[in-house]
């Protein structure tokens, strides 16, 4: 018989976990980026690469939370069937993640200096919504996947128009987070109460002015 991982082991894990990537040395991925599938056939300005770069480092950051959401959320959950569900949609975030690093790379950016501190508040952000019950847990899922989706729509419009690397990376991004919505509003996620949506907002703002400079 398998022995039950403890909260305590869990809670290792997901040090160990972060230790990883703040040291740069989560490379495992399952899928290519989306950016080699294109072919960039203008240079971009030093004007739009720094922007590019800016906004690439923001989704970075979104990223870098978004594995420490899905592990805090299913540390906490008492449901084996959505521990798994979760664990697949971190896997996905993975590959994002990987992307968001190499399309950095690519353009002589780097990620955020404040990935440590991100990590660790949106670790306790997942480990109160699965300790707070499924349908909330999953709601907690829905309304973070729609509001990064949101996100992403604007990055794109945002981005320079002749950076089709990034813009393929964002666009494939953008349908596997509505896939993670879907997935929680069939396993019956509760909506959320407005002011905890819009509490959520507003920490999303302040990483996004931060994680663009900084």
């Amino acid at each position: 018989m398998r022995k039950k991982t403890s909260f305590l082991d869990q809670g290792i894990l997901a040090f160990d976990h972060m230790l990883h990537m703040m040291s740069g040395t989560v490379v495992h991925h399952d899928r290519e980026t989306p950016a080699k599938q294109v072919s960039q056939s203008q240079n971009l300005t030093e004007a739009e690469k720094q922007k590019s770069i800016g906004l690439m480092r923001i989704n970075h950051t979104g990223e870098v939370c978004a594995q420490a959401l899905y592990q805090g959320q299913a540390i906490t959950s008492q449901s084996a069937h959505l521990r798994a569900e979760l664990k697949h949609a971190q896997e996905e975030e993975i590959d994002h993640l990987a992307w968001c690093a190499d399309r950095l790379e690519d353009l002589g950016g780097r990620t955020s200096l404040l990935n440590p501190v991100w990590y660790l508040g949106a670790l306790a952000m997942g480990l109160v919504a699965g300790a707070a019950g499924d349908d909330w847990n999953l709601g907690f899922v829905a309304e973070t996947e729609r509001q990064v989706e949101a996100h992403l729509h604007q990055h794109l419009d945002r981005l320079p128009d002749n950076d089709v690397k990034s813009k393929a990376v964002l666009e494939q991004m953008k349908c596997d987070e509505a896939a993670h919505a879907a997935m929680a509003e069939e396993h019956g996620a509760r909506q959320l109460p407005s002011v905890i949506q819009r509490a959520m907002t507003l920490t999303a703002d302040c990483m996004k002015k931060l994680a663009y400079y900084l």
